[in-house]
């Protein structure tokens, strides 16, 4: 069976879609139980595994809470602090999340590099370029002899958001994350990213945007906590980012991995309705797109 055909089976879910998100003040934050039971009831089986804290830290307890709704851990996101080379405590702590994570048979790990724990500093600096990607080749090699595979993910507010930052060390021999949202919201085309660095993603994140809330954020007029309040993050198909073009430079770059549906979410109280909902029209146009490939 083709690739393309197995999409609907290689879609995951992630908690922030539902609301569960590790900044400070973010909004209320929904059980487990009542997530993973939604993400089941959906048809996912998998997912991601969310802040620190949120699931059991011993791995085996981790994966037997999840496997209660047939479904398997299969990446983590960690920010990981550059100062502007990767200090051992940073790398101490990335490697115990690498190692949890594979104790949980999970695949994936993600790292955000940031300048500090408050993510103070947006953007990379050229100078801290060479340092930066030492640290990255460094941690990723570290994170592989955990049978674990690393993945760069530029995110809003780290040191690699903008088109400029990930230009600064596209030549790290590191695999990426490919978020939709994140590097349009930075300025970066995701079906031109696709096309570019497609061999060396290892991991995705689907998201679709309001580009006119995602050009206040990427200003600065507004937070990302903010801005998805206000709508930033919309179900599959609804928003700016061509989803479909995305998709298909992947297919033809041979990538293989697993689709993370990440309509990250501020919630306003313990109801989960809206995020189910908005889940299950992202799903329908991920089916839609089946359909018309073949």
């Amino acid at each position: 069976m083709s690739r393309t055909a197995l999409l609907s089976e290689r879609i995951a879910g992630a908690p922030i879609s539902w609301g569960v998100c590790e900044v400070p003040g973010w909004g209320p934050m929904l059980e487990p139980e009542v997530v993973f039971a939604d993400m089941a009831g959906l048809g996912l089986r998998a997912t991601e595994v969310g802040p620190v804290g949120y699931l059991p830290a011993d791995p085996g307890d981790l994966a037997e809470r999840l496997a209660r709704h047939g479904l398997r851990p299969i990446a983590a996101f960690v920010p990981v602090v550059f100062d502007p080379a990767l200090g051992p405590r940073a790398r101490e702590r990335t490697l115990r999340a690498a190692a949890a994570l594979a104790a949980a048979h999970g695949e994936v790990l993600m790292v955000a590099p940031v300048s500090d724990d408050g993510w103070s500093r947006r953007g990379l600096a050229a100078a801290d370029s060479d340092a930066l990607i030492a640290g990255l080749e460094e941690l990723d090699a570290a994170v592989s002899d955990l049978e674990v595979t690393m993945a760069l993910h530029p995110h809003v507010g780290s040191l690699v958001e903008s088109t400029a930052d990930i230009a600064l060390v596209e030549g790290a021999e590191v695999g990426w994350c490919l978020d939709t949202g994140h590097l349009l919201i930075g300025g970066t085309d995701p079906v031109v990213f696709a096309a570019r660095l497609g061999p060396r993603v290892v991991h995705v994140h689907l998201k679709d945007v309001d580009a006119g809330i995602a050009a206040d954020v990427a200003s600065g007029a507004i937070s990302l906590r903010d801005g998805t309040e206000a709508g930033l993050f919309k179900p599959l198909g609804e928003g700016d980012v061509d989803v479909a073009a995305v998709l298909a430079a992947l297919a033809r770059a041979g990538y293989e991995g697993w689709y993370t549906l990440e309509q990250d979410t501020v919630l306003a109280g313990p109801d989960p309705s809206r995020p189910h909902a908005d889940a299950e029209r992202s799903l329908r146009f991920i089916r839609s797109l089946e359909e018309r490939l073949h």
